[in-house]
């Protein structure tokens, strides 16, 4: 059972002092506390764990702080809607916002390769209007003497360039607890320039003891991909680990599936899922087509397929789209047959913009449609 309570209620409020008192005397119940800090307000939620079942909600509403109570399922208990659309979805971070309604694009490099790259990588964003980027400093590979990424080294130049741009939030791929440390302190020795959501890759997505470092700091949203040979149930509670250790603060990225049937394209593309993932849960959904398709072949008209990709993700809802983007793609160190190319920027946001507008109109005519049913 989750009781929500009322929004902005103090810890030091009698109220609060009341409600908790009652709820953690509660036989065979612990409690977990969790708060979302909103643009506006704060709120308080409080999960109760354990014997909930001979709980009567009327009970629960009826103590001095609770606004409402919601009984939920052993799945997504953090992230999940439980049939209630009211609870909060969603956050800030670094002045952007990431919700089930907005998008944000994060074109970038895939693996951070030299200086000029980088800046030529920002500027470009800067002057079409963008203030995300990806920035991948640590790689995890599959061969063990492939490119491993920078790592920390590459760190205070990428920061200081995304300040000077303008850009916001970088997402970077962590692949060990260790990374958390090394972003924070470069971040702080340089006044925190600009922002990063940390990314758990494919390959981590079930390294719990990682998710659960990731979950324990909440100063930095998580990017969590899919994992590629596992369901999306298995996914979500991936995602679940982090919330649980405090940081819900979660977008989920659908990267395709790792199997023989995608092909041609490097993955079998599950952008499907797109709405299936705002219905289970209240995380922003991301689509990462560049993963997913690893190629740069086109159809007939002209269009390449990492694009129509794109369009299929965003015209189902997506929130976020992270796409490889490179100056100079011969030269990438990390998937540079699949990146885009920055004379193609222009009409790749053009493109994207545009199914997200569709995707719009498709809500109001369902939105329409409910409501003349209800009349």
């Amino acid at each position: 059972m989750l009781a929500i309570l009322h929004p902005d209620t103090a810890r030091d409020s009698e109220a609060y002092r009341q409600t908790l008192h009652y709820l953690e005397n509660l036989p065979g119940v612990s409690l977990r506390v969790h708060e979302i800090q909103g643009t506006r307000q704060r709120l308080t939620e409080i999960y109760l764990i354990g014997d909930t079942k001979s709980l009567e909600k009327e009970e629960i509403e009826a103590l001095p702080a609770v606004e409402r109570a919601i009984r939920i399922s052993d799945d997504y208990r953090i992230l999940g809607r439980h049939k209630d659309d009211r609870r909060h979805s969603g956050f800030s971070y670094n002045g952007v916002t990431f919700n089930q309604d907005n998008l944000n694009v994060f074109a970038g490099l895939c693996a951070v390769d030299v200086p000029e790259h980088v800046e030529i990588m920002m500027k470009a964003l800067e002057d079409h209007g963008q203030v995300c980027t990806r920035m991948g400093a640590y790689k995890p590979r599959t061969n063990p003497y492939s490119f491993q990424g920078h790592g920390k080294g590459c760190l205070p130049w990428v920061f200081e360039k995304a300040g000077k741009h303008g850009i916001k939030v970088v997402a970077m791929e962590i692949t060990h607890e260790s990374h958390i440390a090394e972003i924070d302190t470069c971040l702080e020795q340089l006044g925190r320039p600009t922002g990063v959501m940390l990314q758990v890759g494919t390959r981590n997505t079930q390294n719990f003891e990682l998710l659960k470092a990731i979950g324990r700091q909440s100063t930095y949203p998580v990017l969590l991909k899919r994992g590629f040979g596992i369901t999306l149930n298995e996914s979500l509670n991936a995602a679940e680990y982090l919330a649980s250790e405090g940081n819900a603060d979660v977008v989920f990225c659908l990267r395709g599936m790792k199997t023989e049937a995608g092909q041609p394209h490097r993955n079998m593309v599950d952008f499907a899922h797109v709405p299936a993932v705002k219905r289970l849960t209240r995380m922003p959904v991301c689509v990462d087509p560049s993963h997913s398709v690893g190629s740069r072949e086109q159809s007939p008209e002209g269009i390449l397929d990492v694009m129509h990709a794109t369009a299929q993700g965003v015209i189902a809802g997506a929130n976020m789209v992270l796409v490889d983007f490179h100056p100079k793609p011969e030269k990438a160190l990390v998937d540079g047959p699949q990146a885009l190319q920055l004379h193609e920027l222009p009409a790749y946001l053009e493109d994207i913009q545009l199914c997200h507008d569709t995707w719009k109109k498709r809500r109001a005519i369902y939105q329409r449609m409910r409501q003349a049913e209800q009349e």
